[in-house]
């Protein structure tokens, strides 16, 4: 890796000050299989471990033995518990997670109206930003609940893995609007002082409503209303958990890893992350680069393993009889495949190394560990191990 800083992974897992650990990063780079990967390493190095992902893809489960995943916490079977560790899996339920939020910090009886009020379902199951800030939700929850020695977060794909960092800012814009204020200021002037504000002071309120009942059905602005006089009370409640999440993030406990492939676009994109996570001062521990290409033969370069391919393919056709043209593949044919094969493999390292190198020019203090390329897919716990090794044997790293 050159003169790259080295991401030191097991030191990492091992410090008992690194309570949270954040996965970032674009779709595709194997993000979801890291922090899997990380989950397994750190609890049979004994830590009691739970992997929360947020990416409703199933493949975390599978990979950890589980038939699936959901709001709670599933011991994966098959970990080596000797070191004293465990491991426990769950996914984002984030209708369920608002839900337990609503039946937590209300009384039974407002609970019941708020879960049954349709807004609320249409909010909970799907409203913009809601699944991002009920992560920060769930986040907070797990953490103060002190129960787990590291949380893994496996973050959905894309920049939208950054979203919940906003979740606090974003429910304070929704919950402070002028359109909740709307909804509430005329029940709480009440009576004809009420219906005064809304005729004098929203003239315009009454013909989008009209509109948005031909399009959501006539019950929505009532729903609505209904919805927000039963949360009031509650939005102060949220706003400070997902602050105090925020902070908790911040924290010298939580490490954040950018994951990324030796890419142009996928190290673009963890170039975006890497600037964010600086300007919101959240601790990046460094990147993990999955499926770089090595080579044994690397001492062979693409231009001379052309050339002597060349060369036998000359010296083999000038050996054939001229009435032979389809002759069967001799030793010095199949050679000379080989040897494109191999030419073929260092333009990829050249060019992966290249790309690399210019991330590296870019953020010179981001710790890299490498993670060599596997010859499949990881589907089951060895798999799973083989990545936690591979991440924690860098160059320059002393093995634990």
């Amino acid at each position: 890796m050159g003169t790259l800083p080295v991401l030191d992974v097991d030191a990492l897992l091992d410090d008992p000050g690194t309570r949270i650990v954040v996965c970032c990063g674009a779709g595709g780079v194997g993000k979801t299989t890291t922090a899997a990967a990380l989950g397994v390493r750190a609890a049979e190095r004994g830590r009691k471990v739970v992997v929360l992902t947020i990416d409703p893809a199933r493949r975390l489960a599978q990979s950890m033995g589980l038939t699936e995943l959901d709001n709670t916490p599933r011991r994966v079977e098959g970990v080596d518990g000797a070191p004293g560790g465990e491991l426990h899996a769950m996914m984002l339920d984030m209708k369920r997670t608002f839900d337990e939020i609503v039946e937590a910090h209300t009384d039974p009886e407002r609970a019941r109206a708020i879960l049954e009020n349709p807004f609320y379902q249409s909010l909970s199951a799907g409203f913009a930003g809601t699944q991002e800030y009920m992560a920060m939700e769930k986040l907070g929850q797990l953490r103060a609940g002190d129960e787990w020695d590291l949380i893994v977060v496996d973050t959905p794909p894309s920049r939208s893995a950054l979203d919940f960092l906003d979740a606090p800012k974003r429910l304070g814009s929704f919950l402070d609007g002028r359109f909740i204020r709307l909804l509430t200021a005329p029940a709480k002037a009440g009576g004809r002082a009420g219906m005064r504000f809304v005729n004098l002071g929203v003239s315009g309120l009454s013909v989008f409503t009209g509109l948005l009942n031909k399009l959501l059905g006539t019950g929505l602005l009532r729903d609505m209303q209904t919805f927000v006089a039963a949360m009031d009370t509650m939005f102060g409640g949220f706003r400070t958990r997902a602050d105090a999440t925020y902070r908790l993030l911040q924290a010298p406990g939580t490490a954040f890893l950018v994951v990324a492939a030796p890419e142009r676009d996928a190290l673009r994109e963890a170039a975006y992350f890497v600037e964010r996570l600086a300007a919101d001062r959240m601790p990046l521990a460094g990147l993990v680069l999955n499926r770089m290409h090595g080579s044994e033969a690397a001492h062979l370069s693409a231009e001379r393993a052309l050339a002597a391919a060349e060369n036998l393919e000359e010296d083999d056709i000038a050996g054939l009889p001229e009435d032979s043209p389809s002759a069967p593949a001799t030793a010095e044919r199949l050679a000379a495949g080989m040897l494109r094969l191999h030419a073929e493999r260092m333009h990829v390292l050249a060019r992966e190394r290249r790309t690399r190198d210019r991330f590296a020019a870019l953020h010179p203090e981001v710790p890299v560990a490498e993670v060599a390329a596997l010859p499949g897919d990881v589907h089951d716990l060895e798999g799973l191990r083989a990545i936690g090794g591979r991440l924690a044997e860098q160059p320059g790293v002393e093995p634990a």
